[in-house]
């Protein structure tokens, strides 16, 4: 126990140690700059898919909505389902007819609903840390007046010029920076139809791709900067590593930015920042890393999905507490319409998860893995997972907490821990004790649980200790769904 204390208390004294060396396009120095502590401490962001594809806002279910337009112009599908692949075609077809140009939809993202200081507040009664919004997403389609974009389509596409006739991100920019929240920029490093992309991708990285980047970093400052659409592509021929060179040696973050992986073919889980899951159950923690998925199963809003298909909010704090248990950050996507309406099944979910967090927030901001990230129950298999999906459905959480399978553990505990406490969050409320096996304290530890007064009695029995848990009433409990036993070292 000693010994882990030292270790965390190294940990934590290490500082962020800014871009003031220059670094080289090496991988090498790249991989060397250290990640800003906040990031780690964040442990709750929300990611925001908003676009053209906000307008039709239809995919089959299982699929990503914001992916219409490849799926409309390449009549094919991929998900989670079946699917014959015309489905997006089919609909198009029959709604707008054989004419109506997915450009269209640019004019008809007018987003006349939205008010960035309402987003913003919301995302800060969520509990959320950070936020990172879509730029431009793989239609190539911009949020803030990219004179890139109308020169390389040869027609207004962006929000400033057509639709909207404002610029949005800017407008979220400065309601987000009002708040305590981080603001981040998505930005897809490819368009799926870009006429320059389809005849020369290295020609289009460097002479569009790369002063696009640098405008939209110059001009917005993000805190985090998360690219994607870099698979088709060597880091090599994207020039990846002399635009991070850019950004953290001469651009207005330099200093400050944090940003992902995906930076090229093989980068992710490998090289650039730090490492992003995708419908995944996470990584080890052995270097810092995010999860994203949606509270649907679409990123961006899809009209299809009914309220099966959004996730409780049960769900989507046990997925909360998976993460971070592993170290983790989860970044939770939210699909606004066409006029910029936040579904209001979106907001209460985002809602409920405040309130969580305002009784357990100690217990996930700021914190770190323990020696293991969970305790799972002594009998059955571990870690179960459905079979044929290539994304992983959010209810598996449910089934490794409290709706097993025949023959499965579920997780018992969660556990985060700071320097001096250690956190065990358990999904259910225990009946009489709670038994935490293979932990050592010392004499003076101190159990309370969080949102109470309430100590809590504990008894050591050889490597174990038993928690004696209070009978409470459903109204005397500080929360639902989770709870929280701050064990103090």
């Amino acid at each position: 126990m000693k010994t882990q204390i030292v270790l965390f208390t190294l940990l934590f004294a290490c500082t962020f140690t800014p871009a003031q060396t220059k670094y080289k396009p090496t991988w090498e120095s790249i991989d060397s700059r250290p990640i800003a502590p906040w990031f780690q401490d964040a442990k709750f962001g929300i990611f925001i898919h908003w676009g053209p594809y906000s307008v039709p806002a239809w995919s089959p279910k299982g699929t990503y909505a914001e992916w219409y337009q490849y799926w409309l112009q390449t009549k094919s599908l991929f998900g989670n389902g079946k699917f014959t692949g015309t489905e997006v075609y089919d609909h198009h077809v029959e709604t707008y007819g054989h004419h109506y140009s997915y450009y269209n939809f640019g004019k008809d993202f007018t987003a006349r609903d939205f008010k960035a200081d309402e987003w913003a507040k919301l995302f800060e009664d969520a509990g959320a840390k950070y936020m990172v919004i879509t730029t431009k997403h793989h239609d190539g389609f911009c949020l803030w007046p990219s004179e890139e974009a109308n020169k390389a389509w040869g027609f207004p596409w962006n929000a400033k010029d057509v639709g909207a006739k404002r610029d949005l991100l800017k407008e979220l920019e400065i309601a987000v920076k009002n708040t305590k929240v981080k603001f981040g920029a998505y930005y897809s490093l490819y368009e799926w139809f870009n006429p320059l992309w389809l005849k020369d991708r290295e020609q289009y990285a460097l002479e569009h791709m790369h002063p696009q980047f640098k405008d939209l970093v110059t001009n917005y400052k993000p805190d985090v900067v998360w690219t994607d659409g870099e698979w088709d592509m060597e880091p090599e021929k994207w020039h990846s590593k002399e635009l991070l060179t850019w950004l953290y040696n001469e651009s207005p973050v330099a200093q400050t930015v944090v940003n992902n992986d995906r930076w090229g073919k093989g980068s992710r889980f490998n090289h650039g920042g730090y490492f992003s899951t995708e419908y995944q159950e996470g990584l080890d923690g052995s270097h810092p890393w995010e999860e994203c998925r949606g509270i649907g199963f679409s990123f961006g809003y899809n009209i299809n999905e009914d309220a099966e298909d959004y996730s409780s909010a049960r769900t989507l704090i046990y997925m909360l507490l998976n993460v971070v248990s592993k170290g983790g950050n989860l970044l939770l996507d939210i699909g606004p319409d066409g006029y910029g309406n936040i579904p209001p099944i979106m907001q209460d979910r985002l809602l409920t998860m405040g309130e969580w967090l305002k009784v357990n927030g100690e217990a996930i901001y700021g914190t770190r893995m323990w020696n293991r990230s969970c305790q799972w129950s002594k009998e059955g298999r571990k870690d179960w997972k459905p079979e044929g999906t290539h994304y992983l459905p959010a209810d598996f959480i449910l089934k490794q907490t409290i709706d097993p399978e025949p023959g499965y553990a579920v997780r018992e505990v969660f556990f985060t821990r700071k320097l001096n406490a250690i956190y065990a969050i358990v999904p259910q409320w225990p009946k009489s004790e709670l038994v935490i096996r293979d932990m050592e304290l010392p004499s003076s530890a101190k159990v309370t649980l969080l949102g109470t007064d309430i100590n809590i009695d504990y008894v050591r029995k050889g490597k174990d200790i038993i928690l004696k848990i209070p009978c409470l009433a459903p109204h005397e409990l500080p929360c639902d769904y989770a709870y929280t036993y701050k064990i103090e070292l």
